[in-house]
């Protein structure tokens, strides 16, 4: 039996603008909700435009409902249809976990944005009756995702006039970069990555930070406007040996001024680099508040090593300001995304009832949601005021207890388990006290004076958007 599933939200911007907004390049990443886990394994373009959305292009996806566990796997396969030019686009179900499947995207002239899904369970009537419920709940909560996403996109970059510009990112593969690139696409820009792969696409410009090569003649020949750099080593990804804190300075720091060095040599600079740093930087300061204008800390060898990486990456960029370009240096606090980075680590834990603070649960965190960190960044780039350190973090920081309660209460699980610090630092080693046992109470002073609107500023709103509780 086929059943019917409709979803209307009212937009504030011109039908056109929804329209181009989907029709760009990663609109499809950014309708993917963080919670589920989704490989676009393969894009087969359409005869007729190069758009995700004309009529015939098609796209094969990895769904993994289990996620974080790699099984089981669905493929899904749909192929668009039903393309009028500035008002509709269907996708139907080729192969995937439905017995059918087409779902209509309507732009109506008011601004109304209309998603119909018409479907089919497999087994079929049996599965009514199973699975009725279940499938129309995990689609109302995907469908309130999606509009919201598409809503706060569009009135943020509404936010910015003027024309589409060239930007540089490197780190595109990493958790900001992918949702980054995503997010400038469909914001008009045309976005260029700097990669270690050397089978390049058009849009792609060949580096190797580790051997100090670039491609010059293909950045110059780009005429890129702003660079976001991202690139660096994961530096939570492996335990704190004396070669893995080199590997993470030398990454960030050699990089950078590579980097920088380029572009300040290109004939035609960009205008602005946006350089990633951290509120590591800070070092561990207890419940001091602290602004842009504050100095760098210390503290343990974990906290002095952060701080003096940070201030080493920093300064990198000088052969950029020196050039006449501008430089931020975005320090980033603590990014929440269920796909990657502390949230995901905790996720687990918490989700199985054995969740809870860590050390005594004082220390403060500045945490800011991931879709802030890409409106904050686009804001960084276009915003000619603002220079030097930009806090990327949200306007209320939490302590541990704090964010362990409100997580708990987001996933409805108790939070009785905690991580004393010794078991912490056994665990960890020394990352345990740069990452999780520090404090740092840190403000978006240079962000919220600049005229940036945050769409979460509080923890619960953006936990309940991150995990569509």
């Amino acid at each position: 039996m086929k059943h019917r599933l409709s979803f209307k939200t009212q937009l504030t911007v011109s039908p056109k603008a929804i329209w181009s907004w989907h029709a760009a390049p990663g609109a499809f990443e950014r309708l993917c909700p963080y919670w589920e886990s989704v490989v676009v394994r393969k894009r087969i373009a359409s005869p007729h435009s190069l758009s995700d959305i004309a009529e015939g292009a098609t796209v094969e996806l990895d769904l993994y409902p289990l996620a974080p566990l790699s099984f089981p796997k669905l493929e899904w396969t749909i192929r668009h249809h039903g393309y009028i030019e500035g008002s509709k686009f269907e996708d139907q179900q080729l192969k995937g976990p439905f017995s059918y499947w087409n779902h209509q995207h309507i732009i109506h002239s008011d601004g109304t944005l209309e998603d119909t899904i018409d479907y089919e369970l497999p087994f079929s009537p049996l599965s009514d009756i199973l699975a009725k419920t279940f499938t129309e709940a995990k689609l109302r909560r995907l469908f309130k995702y999606r509009h919201r996403v598409t809503a706060s996109d569009l009135q943020t970059q509404s936010n910015y006039k003027g024309k589409p510009m060239k930007i540089l990112i490197t780190g595109a593969t990493g958790l900001v970069g992918k949702q980054l690139s995503a997010y400038l696409s469909t914001a008009g820009h045309s976005v260029y990555k700097l990669v270690r792969q050397k089978n390049l696409s058009a849009s792609e410009i060949y580096w190797n930070p580790d051997t100090s090569e670039i491609d010059t003649a293909a950045l110059e020949a780009a005429q890129i406007d702003a660079v976001i750099h991202l690139a660096g080593e994961n530096i939570a990804a492996k335990r704190w040996t004396t070669k893995q804190k080199s590997l993470i300075a030398a990454s960030r720091v050699n990089g950078t001024r590579l980097l920088a060095t380029t572009l300040a040599n290109l004939k035609t600079k960009p205008k602005t680099l946006v350089s990633a740093s951290a509120i590591g930087f800070y070092g561990d300061r207890a419940d001091e508040l602290l602004s842009e204008n504050s100095t760098a800390g210390g503290g343990n060898a974990a906290c002095k090593f952060l701080a003096e990486t940070c201030a080493a990456w920093e300064a990198a960029t000088k052969a950029a300001s020196d050039a006449g370009i501008r430089v931020v240096h975005a320090r980033f606090g603590v990014i929440l995304d269920p796909r990657g980075g502390a949230l995901s680590k905790l996720l687990l834990p918490f989700q199985i009832g054995a969740g809870g603070i860590i050390g005594n649960g004082r220390q403060y965190m500045s945490w800011i949601a991931i879709d802030d960190v890409l409106g904050a960044l686009y804001h960084c780039a276009i915003t000619e005021s603002l220079s030097g350190a930009v806090n990327i973090v949200a306007p209320n920081a939490v302590t541990n207890l704090e964010f362990t309660r409100v997580l708990g209460r987001v996933l409805h699980r108790p939070t009785i388990a905690p991580l004393p610090a010794f078991a912490a630092r056994i665990i960890l080693g020394e990352m345990a006290d740069g990452l999780l046992l520090s404090s740092a109470h840190v403000s978006p002073n240079a962000l919220s004076s600049s005229g940036y609107k945050f769409q979460y500023s509080e923890l619960e709103p953006a936990l309940r958007h991150l995990l569509g509780s």
